[in-house]
């Protein structure tokens, strides 16, 4: 079913080599769908397909006039694998990166020694739209900010992997990460007799266990958690109940909760419920309406809310203001950021894609003129959304871009059209097997008393347009299942 083919130039394939042969650790894989021929593998495919829409395993998608439009999320039923050595480097990578963001983002939140070096430039932090005056002098429970961090990687042609973005507001998708294997093991069990994969369905113990390590008061039993979501209408509301549901905790909405005495409560049949912990699934600027640089008009959030943040009687999770190092111009910084808080002389495990800022007159002169060799993003965007792919566009579109980058600098930065990995993907509008571009996003969950835990795999993202290098599911990207394999 998969045919053999020579990657193209100056590309990495996943399972072809440059000589069109197969990786050792794919061989079994290929064995296995060698017994099926392509309209087979494309009933299995929409078999696939009604499971993951009975399931509501969806996604919702905006359009300009903002109504939703509710869609199966793709998923691809060729396995991505990553062999053990691999996932070693890239996990002690992602470890490093978000032990020295959390050191960032206390700093930022206290002495600001980084700033005062002139090691990350003050007007930069303090121009970003996710620095939280407020925030300064406190100290969340645990000492940490960033509890659960997305890492977005890509392999390059060079075969190495790069560190593309950090998510750390509120990073997801894990949720179709265990939907894929389960489905996945359900459509193919004999796929995983070949193989020893690691387990990625223990996640949500592993969520509960991290969220109840930073609880206000370490002496507490069993603290109440929670999920806070903005409700039925927001693009990630499958995810919400599924984390929800699959931890066994309450998924809320901001009018189920209230602050009485500088605590938070819960209503319940039973009455009201204190609440120890919120893991919130909605902006920063929504989650109080009565705090100072929120949004007063917010019907999401919780009146008086940070309040009992601020005086420790509740934990919130991730801690508002760790935007600020999800900012895309703070991320050219990384390098610098670890050596500061790791050592000068620790290794970076994972690189940062090559950076330019617009804000800085040289990098902004070097941008205007190479738009149509770059990639251009908003620092503040997600979901693949205000890119612009220098090669693609026309002069006009070209014009457009660098009118925009010019009107607000700040907003902007631009990096080389990096080279993605590719792998055979079952293309079903065509019933054809093809090679498409994908990347990787980790999931890091950081606690208090040393807790740290990096999920095996994550979930990787497929463009299932021929030739897009824009892998979000919002842009019509679907996924793999991930496996590590030994």
């Amino acid at each position: 079913m998969i045919t053999p083919y020579v990657p193209a130039r100056q590309v990495y394939d996943e399972v072809f080599d440059a000589e069109g042969k197969v990786r050792p650790h794919y061989r079994a894989i290929l064995e296995h769908f060698a017994k099926y021929d392509l309209e087979k593998f494309g009933k299995f495919s929409e078999g696939v397909k009604q499971v993951l829409n009975n399931e509501g395993v969806t996604f919702a998608v905006y359009s300009d006039t903002m109504k939703a439009t509710e869609r199966i999320f793709p998923f691809d039923l060729i396995p991505r694998l990553i062999t053990g050595k691999e996932w070693e480097s890239l996990e002690k990578g992602v470890l490093q990166r978000n032990e020295a963001i959390n050191k960032f983002l206390y700093d930022l939140y206290h002495d600001q020694e980084i700033l005062k070096d002139g090691i990350v430039p003050e007007k930069l932090i303090k121009s970003s739209a996710h620095y939280l005056e407020s925030m300064k002098g406190f100290e969340p429970p645990g000492g940490v900010y960033n509890h659960i961090s997305g890492t977005d990687i890509i392999r390059h042609k060079d075969g190495e992997f790069y560190v593309l973005e950090d998510n750390i507001r509120s990073p997801s998708g894990v949720s179709y990460v265990i939907a894929n294997r389960r489905t996945l093991k359900k459509t193919f069990p004999g796929l995983f007799y070949s193989y020893k994969t690691a387990r990625v369905d223990n996640y949500s113990s592993d969520l509960l266990d991290m969220l109840q390590s930073v609880a206000p008061d370490p002496t507490e039993a069993d603290p109440r958690c929670v999920v806070l979501t903005p409700g039925v209408y927001n693009s990630a509301y499958y995810e919400h109940t599924w984390l929800a549901q699959s931890m066994g905790i309450e998924l809320v909405e901001g009018r189920d909760l209230s602050v009485k005495n500088g605590f938070v409560f819960q209503k319940t049949i039973n009455g009201m419920e204190k609440v120890d912990v919120i893991y919130r699934r909605i902006d920063d600027a929504f989650l109080d309406p009565t705090a100072k640089g929120f949004r007063k008009d917010s019907m999401l959030g919780v009146p008086n809310l940070m309040k009992a943040y601020a005086a420790g009687n509740v934990t919130i999770v991730n801690a508002p203001g760790t935007g600020v190092a999800d900012d895309k111009a703070v991320y050219t910084f990384m390098p610098e950021i670890i050596k500061y808080y790791l050592g000068e002389n620790v290794e970076m495990n994972l690189k940062n894609v090559p950076t330019y800022k617009c804000e800085e007159e040289d990098d902004f002169q070097y941008v205007i003129s190479h738009l149509d060799q770059l990639v251009i993003k908003p620092v503040d965007e997600s979901g693949g959304y205000g890119i612009s792919i220098g090669n693609t566009l026309s002069e006009e579109q070209l014009e457009e871009v660098k009118k925009t980058v010019t009107t607000n600098r700040r907003k902007y930065i631009a990096q080389p059209i990096m080279s993605l990995s590719m792998q055979p993907t079952f293309i079903e509008d065509e019933n054809i097997v093809e090679p498409r571009y994908l990347d990787l996003r980790t999931f890091c969950l950081k606690g208090g008393h040393g807790f740290e835990k990096v999920l095996p795999g994550g979930l990787t993202r497929v463009a299932l347009k021929k030739g897009n290098l824009i892998v979000n599911s919002s842009q019509g990207g679907g996924s793999k299942d991930t496996w590590v394999i030994e």
